[in-house]
């Protein structure tokens, strides 16, 4: 089929975007806005895959002059004198799993190409902060420019490690040394732009750059990485046309789709609405809906952070937190929830300004979706068959309008599985429910909560609402009687369509569900 438009699907070097006329959502203005405001030490943390590197690629390019990159762009329009400044620009992306002999020789690997260019080869034997030093105070003084520094990724050497403290400490400790001389090279250096995804800079590693200007929740920036919806609905309607036709949807229809499953992202207290670029254009591009960013990987750290800290999957929403719990240094971190926001995984759903809270959640479908199928497997291993088949086999049922049997299914199922936490508290049960009706909400509309209270499960089909109440080592008329007294049916009066409620109980016993009632 015909593309509209060449979609650069996992490309991160702006010339290459400009050069072969792939897609490119214009961000130059925000590099405008940095000069003319006359900031000069940035720092950006996104999740991975969101366009940090494409970002970072583009200040490479204006600062190495190419004016041929930039025309018709917000740059090309501001820019008139296009001064050529020499450029180091490490990229720390692939120093990832290392130790620290390792590390410190891809350091070296960095630094050599530089010290060729600018003839300071003499220093290859030094440590790795004096050969950093050197390189920059001779591309100043041979070109007679000051130099642009660009470090992206600049935390991806201690992320794999930030549950493990002593190694953690190890690592940083190299990283500090290699960026110690930043401060002391301002008279040499013209720009310097920081990526990454958490917050040590915060701390320790960039402790002695006190000048460091963190724009990371900053409304002004929040589209800086990412599509904001308004560029979806405006630089990319051509290619949501296309998409339309393909999925033989309206355009509408398909903004909303799109929204569902990658839109949601909020980086600042009023911040725009942004999608997750790489899985919006691999959707694009394939002309599919998918959940690419989730099949792109999910960081080791991710899974060892969450078991480190017994995370319960269905407190991670709708909780409310001010900035200083969930946008910290990983040094002071003592829960999962800032790796978490910075990660991508949960981002900022509400904030109010009255009490200065956050409520933060699940970005999107495809997140949500993603982070119940990727740490399934810590707490549900079935005796026989898969989780799939039991899901495929329970949405059948509760779409039959056959609640009955679809209970029985859960209790054949449950009673064949093992639990990897402790098997005694109410809240693994919950945890259990909440991950097998999230996988199920991959077919039919599952929701956990409302504002009148907060229901174990309701599932919405075209004509009935379930409205689902589990009680441990309880009964099953006790979970009606909570239904009712709290409300839980209320939300759903006004749809017009038939409410049934369902009270279960399961026995810490018998290790399933071992009575239901089904009223409506």
């Amino acid at each position: 089929m015909k593309q509209a438009r060449r979609y650069p699907v996992g490309i991160q070097t702006f010339s290459e975007i400009r050069e072969r006329n792939y897609l490119y959502i214009d961000k130059t203005q925000y590099l405008v806005d940095f000069i003319d405001k006359g900031y000069k030490y940035i720092f950006l943390s996104r999740p991975r895959r969101f366009g940090k590197s494409l970002f970072a690629s583009m200040i490479h390019a204006y600062y190495e002059g190419r004016k041929d990159l930039f025309n018709g762009l917000a740059m090309g329009e501001y820019e008139k004198e296009w001064v050529k400044h020499p450029v180091l620009h490490f990229d720390m992306s692939g120093a990832k799993h290392m130790d620290i002999k390792q590390l410190e020789g891809y350091l070296d690997y960095l630094l050599l190409p530089y010290e060729k260019q600018f003839g300071t080869e003499e220093n290859k034997d030094k440590e790795p902060n004096i050969r950093f030093a050197n390189i920059v105070k001779a591309a100043y003084e041979q070109t007679g420019q000051k130099v642009a520094l660009i470090i992206d990724e600049y935390d991806a050497p201690l992320l794999d490690v930030v549950h493990e403290d002593q190694n953690l400490a190890a690592l940083r400790r190299v990283m500090q040394n290699f960026y110690s001389p930043i401060k002391m090279l301002d008279p040499y250096l013209e720009f310097v732009f920081l990526t990454g995804i958490t917050k040590f800079a915060q701390l320790s590693i960039f402790s002695e750059l006190n000048n460091l200007f963190n724009i990371s929740m900053y409304d002004q920036y929040s589209a800086i990485c990412g599509i904001s919806s308004e560029e979806l609905h405006t630089q990319m309607l051509p290619d949501v046309e296309m998409l339309a036709d393909r999925l033989h949807l309206s355009t509408d229809d398909t903004f909303a789709l799109l929204k569902k499953k990658y839109d949601g992202y909020h980086f600042s207290e009023n911040s725009e609405d942004v999608y997750n670029p790489f899985s919006l254009i691999k959707a694009l591009a394939s002309q599919k809906i998918g959940d690419y960013w989730f099949e792109s990987g999910t960081p080791t750290y991710i899974i060892k952070l969450l078991q480190k800290y017994n995370v319960g999957l269905r407190d991670l929403t709708g909780q409310d937190a001010s900035v200083s719990d969930f946008d910290v240094s990983p040094e002071n971190m003592t829960t999962a929830l800032p790796l978490l926001y910075q990660s991508g995984y949960l981002t900022i759903k509400h904030y109010d300004p009255m009490i200065n809270l956050y409520t933060l959640g699940y970005p999107n479908g495809e997140v949500r979706t993603g982070m119940v199928r990727s740490l399934a497997a810590n707490y549900l291993i079935p005796a026989e068959g898969t989780n799939s088949s039991f899901v495929i086999k329970f949405v059948k049922a509760v779409v039959a309008d056959d609640m009955e049997l679809a209970l029985t299914l859960m209790r054949a199922y449950l009673a064949g599985v093992s639990y990897r936490l402790s098997n005694k508290t109410e809240r693994d049960v919950q945890t259990i429910f909440y991950l097998v009706f999230s996988l199920i909400g991959g077919f039919i509309n599952v929701e956990e909560e409302s504002s009148h209270g907060r229901a174990d499960v309701v599932i919405t089909l075209p004509s009935v609402v379930y409205v689902m109440e589990l009680k441990f080592d309880g009964s099953a008329d006790a979970a009606l009687r909570q239904i009712d007294e709290k409300g839980y049916l209320i939300p759903y009066t006004a749809d017009g369509k038939r409410l049934v409620k369902v009270g279960v109980n399961y026995s810490s016993e018998e290790r399933t569900i071992t009575e239901w009632r089904i009223e409506g």
